[in-house]
């Protein structure tokens, strides 16, 4: 498909990206060259831009970004390529029309989650604060995060990420692997980021307070 993104448009969407990748590099949230960043760019067709593969996310060039179809094949004439899984990103914006941009970042407290309550096909958490920060604003809100097998075929696991997919959580974890989140633009898309990684965080501390405190009580 050819498509023509307007100038001043495909600035602004490059400089989003740059701020966001900026951000989550200095958190240590690509290591290597791991995750991926997308913002849409319109919706009827589907066109978004998305991370090149193979690139060091802690620096910035002008060969970071691609724009691409629904098919998650470029529109524009480049040399680059999609990173692995912008078929993930595109059946969010194929599913979830509101959606305007979609992250994936892997860090350590997402994977061991992931890990954790794999075999269940999600992570449940309640009670906690952060929770409003996904636009989830009921009084003792509980939620629960799907989880998908890590598959190394990624259509089988963008189908898989399809199934589970629900419009009130604006995530889903892929089993050591990683976080998808979206939201309606990247500033609502970095604050579910954020929000999710702290409520993993904050699990994973919790649970070993649990343990400490108990041993505690048991060795006295």
């Amino acid at each position: 498909m050819n498509f023509s993104i307007h100038a001043e448009q495909r600035q602004d969407i490059i400089l989003k990206l740059n701020e966001v990748k900026q951000n989550f590099a200095n958190r240590g949230w690509f290591p290597g060259t791991s995750g991926n960043l997308s913002i849409k760019s319109n919706q009827d067709p589907i066109v978004f831009a998305v991370t090149a593969s193979g690139k060091d996310k802690t620096k910035i060039t002008p060969e970071d970004y691609l724009f691409v179809d629904a098919d998650a094949l470029p529109v524009e004439k480049t040399n680059l390529k999609p990173s692995a899984e912008t078929l993930v990103h595109s059946v969010i914006y194929r599913n979830i029309p509101k959606a305007g941009a979609v992250f994936h970042v892997h860090t350590i407290a997402n994977n061991v989650v992931s890990e954790l309550y794999g075999n269940q096909g999600y992570f449940e958490i309640g009670n906690q604060e952060l929770i409003k920060g996904l636009d989830i604003w009921e009084e003792g809100a509980v939620i629960q995060i799907p989880i998908v097998e890590n598959y190394a075929d990624i259509p089988k696991l963008a189908k898989e990420i399809e199934k589970v997919l629900n419009p009130r959580i604006p995530g889903v974890l892929i089993r050591n692997h990683g976080i998808y989140a979206w939201g309606g633009n990247d500033f609502e898309t970095k604050r579910h980021v954020e929000a999710f990684e702290f409520l993993f965080e904050y699990h994973l501390r919790l649970l070993q307070a649990r343990s400490l405190v108990n041993q505690k009580l048991y060795t006295n």
